[in-house]
């Protein structure tokens, strides 16, 4: 009777060979082996690595990545996290590019340029999606009128008014209008050193 029960406790048992010897290639394992390396595309030292170990020299290679532009249609980008994977997939199409990317200058160049690429972003696309407001009418608000008074003759009230005082600017250099003081120059104050150095 013990013989039997443990006969039942090996097959049911997750760490039979029966169940870790299943058969792992299968379409999901495929899928996720090819989706890491269309991501690892998104790496521009990994291209380089590629270009340097003449992966772009094989054919089999090149062929291997016309058949990964799949990744493009979207039911199958909809699982790429990181989407300059498939702007370097459709650039590796290209030979030049290839040749280039096995050169450490144009890795740098490459690398700085997805660096701005995500830097400036956000405030790039929100520029674009975000609709400007717009301007909003001055809030007129009517004065209530004071009583009219007898206007007096012409004359009377050229005479009777007085020059408005000069309005003020918003930077005053610290100079109030009609002072003797002159302003700061830096240009007349070289200037007079000079004189000065001529005179003594």
């Amino acid at each position: 009777m013990t013989s039997l029960k443990s006969k039942d406790d090996s097959s049911t048992s997750p760490s039979s060979p029966k169940n870790v010897l299943k058969p792992e290639y299968d379409g999901r394992r495929r899928f996720l082996l090819e989706l890491e390396f269309v991501q690892c595309l998104a790496n521009p030292t990994y291209i380089h690595y590629l270009a340097q170990n003449r992966y772009f020299e094989d054919e089999a290679f090149i062929g291997y990545l016309k058949y990964l532009q799949y990744w493009q249609r979207p039911e199958y980008m909809k699982f790429i996290m990181y989407p300059h994977c498939l702007f370097f997939l459709e650039l590796l199409q290209n030979a030049n590019f290839r040749n280039a990317m096995a050169h450490p200058g144009n890795k740098e160049l490459a690398h700085r340029q997805q660096f701005f690429f995500w830097k400036n972003y956000r405030n790039n696309r929100l520029k674009h999606i975000m609709p400007r407001p717009l301007p909003e009418p001055p809030a007129v608000t009517p004065a209530p009128a004071p009583p009219q008074a007898p206007t007096p003759p012409m004359s009377a009230t050229i005479a009777a008014t007085a020059p408005p005082p000069s309005a003020l600017s918003p930077m005053q250099y610290g100079v109030l209008p009609g002072s003797s003081l002159a302003k700061n120059d830096m240009r007349n104050a070289a200037v007079d050193r000079r004189k000065r150095k001529k005179e003594g």
